[in-house]
C-alpha cells in the first residue's frame, strides 16, 4: 500500500514558542501522524534571519521571504507564532487566499482584527484557529466557541497575563514593592526588559477582546478595552485589601449590561477580589478564567499561560484538529460577530468601589463626604476612619478614610472623585480599586 501523502505545514516565526513547535512537528512525526490520520511535513519556516543557529532542525527549511512561502499554493495549513499586526496579517490573509488553514497564536492581531480575518476564513473555505492567543497551555477558546455554545455566558473574568498575576503575588506574599517584585520577575524571565505591555495591561486588553468576542458573539476591538494597569499599585493597596479579606489581581473583565439592549463591557484593571473567591488562590505566573453561564453555572479553567512548551502544546492541539478537518473536507464557520450588540463606555460599567482618601480630622467633614457620594447616588457600604501619624500624616489632613460603596456606575463613582478632589477638607490623593466578587 502507497505511503499516505503528507499535509503539507508552513512555519512563521522560530523564536521561543515556534522553536517548540518546529521540534514537535519533527520529533513527534510518528505520534501525531497516528492521531490525524496522515503525516504532516514541515515544509518551510519564515524567519527574519538566516544567521541564527537552530539546532535540530534542517537549515534548508528556512527562508526570509515568508510572504513567497504562505502564497506557494500547495500548503494545507499555517501556523503563525510571530506576533505583532504586520507583517502577520498580511501573510496570514494571504495564506487563507492560497488555500491554507491557519494556526496562530497572535492575541494582538486577534485582538485588533479577528473580523477580517474570521471573514477570509469563511470566504475561502478554511479554518481559522488560536486556542494559544489567551491563555497559553489553558483549553478556553474552544470551550467558549463550540461547547458553551448552546448556553448563555453570562460573564467572563480572568487572570489572562503571568507577569502581573506574579508580580501581585509576590507584592501579596512576600511583602515587596512594585518595582522589586517586577525585577524579579525580570530576572525569571517572567517579564520582559520593556514590560510595558504586561504591566500596563495592553497584553490581557488583546484577550480580553478575544474572549470578549467569543462569549457574546459580536466584534470587540483591542481599542474599545478599558484598560488600566498594576504599575500604581502599591503595598498601602496590597495591606488594605489583606486587612478587608480581599486579593488584588489584574482582571479581565466582560460582562453583558443590564439594560433591554444590552450591550457587552469589557475591561482590564487591578480589582479586588475576596479571598473566597476561586480567582484568589490563583498564584504565580499562572492564569485563570472564571466563566458564568446560565446553565452550566460556574466553571474555572488553569493552568500555565505562558512560555515556550505550555504555548505550544495549545497550537499543536489546534493543529491536530485542523488538520483531521483538512482530511474531512470540512472547516469550522469562525464567525463570532453574528449578533448587534455594541461595546458599552467605560462609564455605563457599575461594581463596588473602594476609595482611600486623607480628610481633615475636625466635626462635619465625615459627613460632609458622605453627602458628596449620595449627591451622585454611590451608596456607602461601609466607612473605616484611622488616626495618622508621623509620616503617614499630613498637615491638615490628620485622618484617612477607607470607604467601601455598594455598586455603583463608573461615571457616579468618577463624580464623587472629582467632588471629593476639590473639597478643601480632602488630600491630594485620592486611590480607588474597584471591586469583584461576593
Amino acid at each position: 500500500m502507497a505511503e499516505a501523502e503528507p499535509l503539507k505545514v508552513a512555519l512563521l516565526g522560530a523564536g521561543v514558542v515556534g522553536s517548540q513547535v518546529a521540534r514537535i512537528l519533527i520529533a513527534e512525526s510518528a505520534t501525531l501522524a497516528a492521531r490525524i490520520g496522515r503525516p504532516l511535513e514541515l515544509v518551510g519556516i519564515g524567519v527574519r534571519r538566516l544567521d541564527v543557529e537552530r539546532p535540530g532542525v534542517d537549515p534548508a527549511l528556512f527562508t526570509t521571504d515568508s510572504a513567497a512561502l504562505v502564497a506557494r499554493g500547495d500548503l494545507d495549513l499555517v501556523i503563525e507564532v510571530i506576533g505583532g499586526i504586520e507583517p502577520a496579517r498580511s501573510l496570514l490573509l494571504s495564506a487563507m487566499e492560497h488555500g491554507a488553514s491557519v494556526v496562530t497564536a497572535n492575541k494582538a492581531l486577534l485582538g485588533s482584527d479577528m473580523a477580517a480575518l474570521s471573514h477570509c476564513a469563511n470566504a475561502n473555505g478554511v479554518d481559522l484557529y488560536y486556542e494559544a492567543a489567551v491563555a497559553g497551555a489553558i483549553p478556553i477558546v474552544r470551550p467558549l466557541r463550540e461547547s458553551l455554545v448552546g448556553d448563555e455566558i453570562r460573564a467572563v473574568m480572568g487572570i489572562v497575563n503571568g507577569t502581573t498575576n506574579y508580580i501581585l503575588d509576590k507584592m501579596t506574599t512576600a511583602g515587596l514593592s512594585f518595582d522589586v517584585a517586577l525585577n524579579q520577575a525580570q530576572e525569571l524571565g517572567f517579564a520582559e526588559a520593556d514590560p510595558t505591555a504586561d504591566v500596563e495591561g495592553h497584553d490581557a486588553a488583546a484577550k480580553a477582546a478575544i474572549l470578549a468576542g467569543l462569549a457574546f458573539h459580536t466584534e470587540v476591538r483591542r481599542e474599545e478595552v478599558f484598560c488600566e494597569g498594576i504599575s500604581r499599585v502599591t503595598e498601602t493597596d496590597i495591606a488594605a485589601a489583606d486587612q478587608m479579606g480581599f486579593v488584588v489581581k489584574l482582571l479581565a473583565i466582560a460582562r453583558l449590561t443590564d439594560e433591554p439592549d444590552a450591550r457587552v463591557i469589557v475591561k482590564v484593571h487591578p480589582t479586588m477580589v475576596p479571598k473566597t473567591h476561586p480567582l484568589a488562590s490563583v498564584s504565580g505566573a499562572y492564569n485563570a478564567i472564571f466563566v458564568e453561564s446560565r446553565d452550566a453555572g460556574q466553571l474555572m479553567f488553569m493552568g500555565q499561560g505562558a512560555g515556550g512548551a505550555p504555548t505550544a502544546s495549545a497550537v499543536m492541539g489546534d493543529v491536530v484538529t485542523v488538520a483531521r478537518n483538512r482530511l474531512r473536507g470540512a472547516s469550522n464557520d469562525m464567525q463570532t460577530g453574528y449578533t448587534t450588540r455594541g461595546v458599552a463606555p467605560i462609564g455605563d460599567a457599575t461594581a463596588r468601589h473602594y476609595i482611600r482618601f486623607d480628610v481633615a480630622d475636625r466635626p462635619g467633614v465625615l459627613a460632609a463626604c458622605a453627602t458628596i457620594f449620595g449627591d451622585h447616588n454611590v451608596s456607602l457600604q461601609t466607612v473605616q476612619q484611622s488616626h495618622l501619624e508621623g509620616a503617614r500624616r499630613q498637615a491638615g489632613f490628620e485622618a484617612r478614610l477607607n470607604v467601601m460603596t455598594h455598586e455603583a456606575s463608573e461615571t457616579d463613582l468618577a463624580a464623587v472623585v472629582t467632588d471629593l478632589h476639590l473639597a478643601s477638607f480632602v488630600g491630594d490623593t485620592i486611590d480607588v480599586m474597584r471591586v469583584e466578587g461576593h
